[in-house]
């Protein structure tokens, strides 16, 4: 009888609780994130110090593969991994003289030498090949990513990690399960790295409190997005460039959580997903404040499903002008 009560109670008092909820999520809920490119964003510096406007991913594409690098006060770590993918790219072209590329480097907002970095790339290997995007202001990686895509040329569109942590040879592991996806409904699909197979040696590794953080996300993951995918927060994803203009049109969030809404809109719109084990080595410098940006991106994971599930978000896409 006690139970009973017990559970009676609960329910008045969780009902309320989640109606308020789900109030405050569609109350709160900004629409989508401004596409407009301020005017010193419309263009990009070539390898000679001229301006040269930026392409659209409305425009056919034009290279075989567009890499997209978020590159925020990254000065230090940017080297070895552009180092490694254009030794890696560049090799591979050689091979096959009709496999041609371009690195997108997104410098969001950084405060240190990041760009300067970069248009050292550009000089090296021109600017048809590395190209350096920079942002006025600092957006957040998921809005770095988004405007390296939309000024993408690539018939496929790969999103990398500024530190090199995945080894860039294993474009050829998602490219694999891009390919094992076919027939893509509408030329859609995503092949997502992930480290999921890694996650016993790396519990071994990290505080029981860091642990438990990295469940709980996993977990809510899970329950409120994205059940498919093991590992959403890999930064090594490969896209098709319809499946790209599709969800990153669609996408609110603009940073950390940003992989997680970009999968829950490919499941939502029933794109095919692939999940594919990579290499993968933790890189020191990171930008994750380990407790605060968990309890940002739990807060982010409730409110995409609360804000699509009440309709304050919607399954549209717009145009980046």
């Amino acid at each position: 009888q006690l139970g009973k009560l017990l559970i009676e109670h609960s329910t008045i008092f969780l009902i309320p609780f989640s109606l308020q909820i789900c109030t405050v999520a569609h109350v709160t809920a900004k629409k989508m994130p401004t596409l407009h490119r301020h005017e010193e964003e419309k263009f990009f510096v070539n390898a000679e110090g001229r301006k040269e406007p930026v392409p659209s991913i409305h425009d056919p594409p034009t290279r075989e593969l567009s890499v997209v690098v978020p590159s925020y006060n990254e000065e230090n770590r940017l080297p070895l991994m552009m180092d490694e993918a254009l030794d890696y790219l560049e090799k591979r072209q050689k091979r096959d003289p009709s496999f041609t590329y371009e690195v997108i480097v997104v410098n969001d907002g950084s405060k240190d030498q990041t760009t300067k970095v970069a248009m050292e790339y550009c000089k090296k290997y021109g600017s048809d090949k590395v190209r350096v995007l920079s942002l006025v202001k600092n957006r957040g990686k998921g809005g770095a990513v988004r405007m390296g895509v939309f000024s993408s040329r690539g018939k496929k569109i790969l999103m990398a990690d500024a530190d090199g942590a995945t080894k860039f040879a294993d474009i050829e592991k998602v490219e694999e399960g891009l390919k094992n996806l076919q027939p893509w409904p509408n030329q859609m699909a995503i092949s997502c790295g992930s480290r999921a197979h890694m996650e016993k040696d790396s519990i071994a590794k990290r505080s029981y409190f860091r642990t438990l953080l990295m469940y709980g996300f996993h977990f809510l993951v899970w329950f409120l997005c994205v059940k498919e995918i093991r590992d959403t927060q890999c930064g090594f994803k490969l896209l098709t460039r319809q499946a790209a203009l599709r969800t990153f049109s669609t996408l609110h969030i603009e940073r950390w959580a940003f992989d997680v809404e970009l999968l829950y809109i490919a499941q939502s719109l029933k794109i095919p997903i692939a999940e594919v084990a990579v290499n993968w080595t933790e890189i020191e410098g990171s930008k994750l404040v380990p407790f605060w940006s968990w309890l940002q991106m739990g807060r982010d994971l409730l409110f995409i499903r609360l804000r699509y599930m009440t309709g304050a978000w919607q399954l549209e896409t717009r145009k980046c002008n």
